[in-house]
């Protein structure tokens, strides 16, 4: 009855499932293993933030370009306060607020963007305190240009002059006559009448899209080692069930078609 198993057509399909299901379970825990590094990753990105606010801060300059390993360190930067601006749509401690960003224009001439601090409620140029008039030293936390879309980063456009939706030296370019760092601050501790605003984990370091994608990958490809069992199963029942009938003699014989047969 299982003589059938010997054919070439089946031949073709166990050797499918064979090298198949091995396939299958390896990409599935190579998968696995993405999202456990990103778990890792996010571990450990967290723990240096934390840990960073212990550190003694360093030069600014010294500490870039900002990578998983500048980020959330300490730095220190002296300049005057320029263009300030406002950053809406920023929760802190479950409320909603805006960021008060001011540019602080340094020595080399290039200017560092600084979180100043935060404020609850809608964005309103009113409520931002000015910034310190004169020479200033500023001590923050060192963090990547933000990138629209990323990590609950708004998007939106068309916002009312003095505000931006990201923190980014593309977006703050056009909005400032002078170079912007790849990089801003925010100050360890916020400015009168202000909550400072924590350091996060630098970018693509974080429970994110990529990573769930990564566990949803590894879900469907340990799916498919079931799906293929499954339907080398169902194949083989179905075989086994038209041999049995066949001996049975309960599967008829197809007659020839003739010709005049046909015809008529």
């Amino acid at each position: 009855m299982y003589r059938f198993l010997l054919t070439p057509r089946w031949w073709g399909i166990n050797v499918f499932v064979l090298l198949s299901i091995p396939f299958c379970i390896f990409m599935g825990s190579w998968q696995l293993g993405r999202f456990e590094d990103r778990v890792q990753d996010h571990r450990t990105a967290t723990e240096q933030v934390s840990e960073s606010r212990n550190d003694a801060p360093r030069p600014l300059k010294d500490m870039l370009p900002v990578d998983k390993a500048t980020s959330g360190k300490p730095v220190t930067a002296s300049g005057r306060y320029g263009k300030q601006l406002l950053v809406p749509g920023r929760e802190l401690d479950g409320k909603q607020g805006f960021y008060v960003l001011t540019l602080l224009r340094t020595d080399s001439g290039e200017a560092l963007p600084v979180v100043r601090g935060w404020l609850p409620g809608t964005a309103d140029a009113a409520k931002a305190p000015a910034p310190p008039a004169g020479e200033v030293t500023v001590t923050g936390a060192l963090q990547a240009s933000e990138t629209p879309g990323d990590n609950g980063v708004s998007a939106q456009g068309g916002l009312p002059a003095g505000q931006t939706s990201a923190i980014s030296a593309a977006a703050l370019v056009n909005l400032v006559p002078y170079d912007v760092y790849d990089a801003w601050i925010t100050l360890t501790k916020a400015d009168s009448g202000m909550t400072a605003v924590p350091a996060t984990a630098p970018p693509d370091s974080g429970l994110d899209l990529k990573a769930f994608q990564n566990l949803g990958y590894t879900a469907e490809w340990f799916a498919f080692v079931g799906f293929v069992i499954f339907m080398w199963f169902r194949l083989l029942r179905r075989e086994v069930e038209y041999a049995r009938d066949a001996e049975l003699g309960l599967v008829a014989d197809e007659e020839p078609v003739t010709v005049d047969a046909a015809v008529k």
